[in-house]
């Protein structure tokens, strides 16, 4: 049991790292996070979609809106990758994020993809 929890917090750690620091970057305009936006013509929506990811993994990292955090960072994902598609761009890019957020939400707390009085 002490073992998951570890894994779980150091996962949690990594995935808020990564997605608050993507969102850093875009709320910034860092020249290599901006120049990204710039190929699917969002270059002036990078300071709302900065902010938009640091929100939400912020949300996602407090026990209480950790729910709803997680709904939004998927629908934020989700939309990333529609339009990775749509410019036929990497789906690893929002992919690896995602991927590790469902792992984390799964580990903190199983009832957010099924009942526990199952």
């Amino acid at each position: 049991m002490k073992t998951q929890h570890i894994i779980a917090t150091s996962l949690l750690v990594l995935t808020t790292i990564i997605v608050f620091v993507s969102g850093l970057l875009k709320a910034i305009h860092f020249a290599w996070s901006v120049e990204g936006l710039v190929k699917f013509n969002l270059p002036n929506a990078a300071t709302m979609l900065g902010l938009m990811e640091m929100t939400f993994i912020i949300l996602f990292v407090i026990p209480k809106t950790m729910r709803i955090g997680f709904i939004l960072l998927c629908c934020y994902f989700a939309g990333a990758m529609a339009v990775e598609l749509a410019y036929d761009g990497s789906m690893l890019n929002p992919g690896i994020p995602l991927a590790l957020i469902w792992i984390t939400a799964f580990l903190r707390d199983k009832t957010i993809f099924w009942d526990a009085n199952r």
